[in-house]
């Protein structure tokens, strides 16, 4: 007998709605004519002289940049793409208006603002057309360790009780390949299921594109094969963070200076807090904060709850909008830290977690970060009682190492200090 199982998704809708092909094809040319033909009339393309040459570039590089940075991040578990399109358009026009701006090129301000509003309107139409399609129905394959996925909003999960599709159509099938107690006829099923282009995941993948954390009973590979996180990125991070923080040092210290005056006048005490902390490759570092406790208060390395008594009024604010970390940037200077990356603990816990993960130190093969994975999905929780979850989450940053979850990171921090969700 011939099974025909059928994928819910048909290749159209991938190629049309996920393809960069298509944005390229389509959505680039549409975002550059469409404003060109409003300023500069019908066949404008017959003469380009240097300025149209110049805006017509910057958006067609805005626009790439735009949709393969969209792309790229949507892979990742809680992207909120409807929230992203804006300021990841923004800054992409902005970055291109800058270099032409200090390159001393000309271009068109009227016709790059109105291939800014395109891309914008072609995001969002592919964001709202897609939306449907989006939930992705997964079948279960009822051994192993599957019983331990839950659906979400963005994935429905249904737990088949034989081999067998009975005619409904999915996204894919989830099993664990690696089950002992897979029967043969399962086996069957799912090669099966491969001959008709139905793509069979293997539990721990979608269990982390699901959750965004690793599972920390052993050490994970990234995608590359590797524990070794890409050394180019690495390389290039550090002089994003250094040529950042030197740009950010004349703004911070104004800044600095009236958070440093209130410390001060709210509390007695020293203004900064220095406290030695597990860095890169497991070398021990001083990290920077502004004091956000009463100096004559004694505790354990970590904050019980967000009503400690040893905070002060001004660490309250201080750690509700991460100005206590302002200091960090020094930090990030002296190349002990980055701007993103897993939160450095103090040397005391490490060694203390590392009794109970022997791998623990592996989180030391990036720079700790002011901001990172774990705070922007968990939030800024106890770290003893919250250790083993926030663990999962630096492992799962570790694993994806990219600028793209970088840069999703960003613009979730963002959010959180515009909400002050996840504060502590």
């Amino acid at each position: 007998m011939r099974h025909q199982y059928q994928r819910r998704h048909s290749r159209w809708y991938e190629v049309l709605l996920l393809g960069l092909s298509f944005h390229v094809l389509v959505g680039m040319p549409l975002a550059i004519m469409l404003p060109g033909l409003e300023r500069w009339g019908w066949g404008f393309w017959e003469y380009l002289p240097d300025v149209r040459r110049n805006t017509m570039a910057a958006i067609g590089l805005a626009f790439l940049a735009s949709a393969l940075t969209l792309r790229r991040m949507a892979r990742f578990p809680g992207a909120h793409l409807a929230a992203n399109i804006m300021p990841t358009v923004s800054v992409a026009f902005l970055i291109c208006v800058a270099v032409l701006f200090f390159t001393r090129e000309g271009y068109t301000r009227q016709v790059m603002f109105g291939g800014y509003l395109m891309c914008l309107a072609w995001f969002y139409l592919g964001y709202f057309i897609g939306r449907r399609f989006r939930r992705l129905k997964m079948a279960l394959v009822p051994f192993g360790e599957t019983h331990r996925l839950l659906g979400t909003r963005q994935v429905d999960l249904r737990l088949l009780e034989r081999p067998d599709l009975e005619g409904i159509r999915v996204d894919g099938v989830v099993a664990d390949l690696r089950a002992a107690d897979l029967p043969p006829e399962w086996e069957t099923f799912l090669a099966r299921c491969t001959l008709c282009h139905i793509p069979v995941y293997h539990i721990r993948q979608v269990s982390e594109s699901i959750s965004g954390r690793v599972q920390i009973d052993h050490l994970s590979e990234n995608e590359f094969g590797s524990l070794l996180p890409p050394l180019f990125y690495i390389g290039f991070k550090r002089a994003v963070d250094f040529i950042g923080a030197v740009l950010l040092l004349p703004l911070l210290l104004p800044v600095m200076a009236v958070v440093a005056l209130a410390v001060k006048l709210d509390s007695r005490g020293p203004v900064l807090f220095l406290q030695p902390r597990m860095g890169y490759k497991a070398r021990p570092f001083l990290m920077y904060k502004f004091r956000s406790m009463h100096h004559d208060m004694s505790g354990e390395d970590f904050t019980i709850s967000e009503d400690d008594p040893r905070i002060t009024r001004v660490g309250r604010v201080l750690r509700k909008y991460r100005l206590d970390e302002l200091p960090q940037i020094f930090n990030i200077l002296k190349g002990e830290m980055s701007f993103i990356g897993p939160r450095p603990e103090s040397v005391s816990l490490s060694e203390w977690y590392e009794q109970d993960v022997p791998f623990f130190s592996y989180r030391h093969v990036v720079r700790p970060g002011i901001t990172g994975w774990a705070q922007v999905e968990q939030g800024y929780a106890a770290e003893v009682d919250g250790m083993t979850r926030k663990l999962q989450y630096d492992f799962y940053y570790i694993k994806h190492f990219s600028l793209w979850l970088d840069v999703l990171i960003v613009l979730k921090t963002a959010r959180i200090l515009w909400t002050g969700f996840g504060a502590r």
